[in-house]
């Protein structure tokens, strides 16, 4: 137990440190995690000897729950629904189109059957969001033509179509299913998936409106609660949890929720948490003596898909609309494989299905193909084919955008004896950066129109612009005791020579002090004072 704790740590620790590293030699982090992987591995220093496919379909599961989940919550559906038809039709028939010219390739040059080599190229299918997002947002690439939410409403819901594509050629490959079978499937995947996520997603926001959570930190707990569940339950009644878990997200992600920065924050964590989880995961399973067996398939199929599949899809699926060249090459060459096709490789050998070739190794190398060599490419072929817009701000694309405007909120409490009481908001000089944006009454809130009075137990908003110099000072807090000489005193009264005190802590509340403030037993006095 100790033994395992250790390394687990150690690997965490490595993880940070490569993270670190990557984003300065603009190598995505997800390559480290399949080489540390790998290192651990059998064949690796570490000699950890792990096939255990049935166990790791599980974790990779949750891993992609969560991956799902985010890829809705943090997509920001104002922008993203003016790209909406072209993104689904990638995500859609892009998806079939990738894994059925992909498959068509490897039947007859890899000499794969005919459904083996459709299975490969649904397997393959999806792009990875969470990969394309990591570069583009770590790069700050704005790019023209609203080409980045249209990567990232396809990348984002593109993976539950090439999972039921999976589905299919598994059924199709065991046997003993009829077309209506697979038809029904299929239906099925689509129908209870939409409704179960739209019902889940219904009934979230009505539980919010009607409870408040009084423990902090409980909404993250109660929204892990909402992701798990929103793939269960219509995964049990034979629906695509995966899609309801993107629908769930998506729909919840624009809804205003309070707190909902740090529920992005936290998801973002979860998210990258769960990446590394799964490409650690199959650096462990791979072995290198495996991939290296098969370099020349994984080495074609990365090929094919690369430069011939999905080009070939998008173009088809551009040709009756206005996009330039340079969207469609850009849209053609972003279109990254990652976590995604490694669950589904996972889950295929979870299913009990033989398939004549070594799919997990060689889905293994594509995917490690497309992180090392596309990834590390988008931004120089975004700059070659002149698609960067410098007007442009790929924050835009997530839900969390707001929190970048340089902007702060002040509160203020009207209490009985507070000089604004009973005077206008007009009548209230404000230094000319602050302003009133919100007053909360016991009738609710209120405009802050000219005319509107100010009354006790308001509580008001101010905007200020954010401070965003270095502030050269340090805080440090104190904590009054009964042999304190500053008890009983009046803030006017204490001399600290370079130190003022700018917030008191009583009873967990803050208290702005003044100089008639009185300073009582058990108060924390927060102090600051120059570097």
């Amino acid at each position: 137990m100790v033994t395992s704790l250790l390394i687990g740590s150690l690997i965490i620790f490595l993880c940070v440190l490569i993270n670190k590293f990557s984003s300065k030699v603009g190598i995505p982090t997800l390559v480290f995690f399949i080489f540390l992987g790998m290192m651990f591995g059998s064949e690796g220093i570490g000699k950890i000897y792990f096939d255990n496919y049935s166990m790791s379909e599980n974790i990779c599961v949750i891993a992609l729950i969560f991956i799902m989940f985010y890829g809705g919550f943090g997509t920001n559906w104002n922008t993203a629904k003016k790209v909406v038809k072209e993104s689904l039709h990638l995500s859609t028939l892009g998806v079939v189109g990738s894994a059925l010219i992909t498959g068509v390739i490897c039947h007859f040059v890899l000499k794969f059957s005919f459904w083996e080599s459709l299975l490969l190229g649904s397997v393959i299918g999806s792009t990875d969001a969470a990969s394309v997002f990591s570069i583009l947002r770590s790069k700050k690439l704005g790019i023209k033509e609203n080409t980045a939410p249209v990567l990232e409403l396809e990348s984002g819901s593109n993976d539950p179509f090439a999972y039921m594509c999976m589905i299919i050629c598994v059924m199709i490959l065991k046997g003993g299913v009829s077309s209506f079978e697979i038809a029904k499937t299929f239906v099925m995947q689509i129908v209870i998936g939409i409704c179960c996520g739209f019902l889940i997603a219904k009934f979230t926001i009505e539980f919010l409106k009607r409870y408040k959570f009084d423990t902090e930190g409980f909404d993250q707990i109660f929204f892990v609660s909402v992701a798990l569940f929103s793939y269960a339950f219509p995964t049990f009644f034979g629906g695509n949890g995966f899609l309801s878990s993107y629908f769930v997200g998506i729909i919840l992600g624009n809804q205003k929720i309070k707190n909902k920065s740090s529920l992005i924050h936290f998801f973002d964590g979860i998210t990258g948490l769960m990446q590394l989880i799964v490409f650690f995961l199959l650096g462990l399973l791979s072995l290198p003596s495996a991939i290296w067996s098969v370099k020349e398939e994984f080495f074609f199929v990365f090929l094919a898909l690369t430069f011939v599949a999905r080009p070939v899809a998008v173009f088809l699926l551009y040709s009756f609309e206005k996009v330039s060249l340079q969207k469609k090459i850009l849209v053609s060459f972003c279109g990254l494989r990652g976590a995604a096709s490694i669950v589904f490789a996972i889950m295929v050998l979870g299913s009990g299905l033989n398939v004549s070739f070594d799919i997990f190794h060689i889905v293994f190398g594509v995917v490690l193909l497309s992180i090392i060599l596309q990834g590390s490419l988008i931004p120089y072929v975004t700059k070659k084919l002149n698609m960067i817009d410098e007007n442009e701000n790929i924050l835009k694309t997530f839900s969390d955008y707001t929190e970048d405007i340089p902007v702060d909120y002040i509160r203020v409490k009207i209490t009985e004896n507070h000089p604004w009481i009973g005077k206008t908001v007009k009548d209230i000089n404000l230094p000319p950066d602050l302003l009133i944006v919100s007053i909360q009454g016991k009738d609710g809130s209120i405009l802050p129109k000219g005319d509107v009075v100010f009354r006790k137990d308001d509580c008001i908003a101010l905007t200020a612009v954010r401070f965003n110099n270095n502030i050269e000072f340090d805080l440090s807090e104190m904590t009054i005791t009964k042999e304190s000489d500053y008890l009983g005193k009046k803030i006017q009264e204490i001399s600290l020579e370079e130190q003022l005190i700018i917030l008191i802590m009583r009873d967990d509340k803050p208290v702005i002090p003044k100089g008639d403030t009185i300073i009582l037993e058990k108060d924390v006095l927060v102090l600051s004072q120059k570097k």
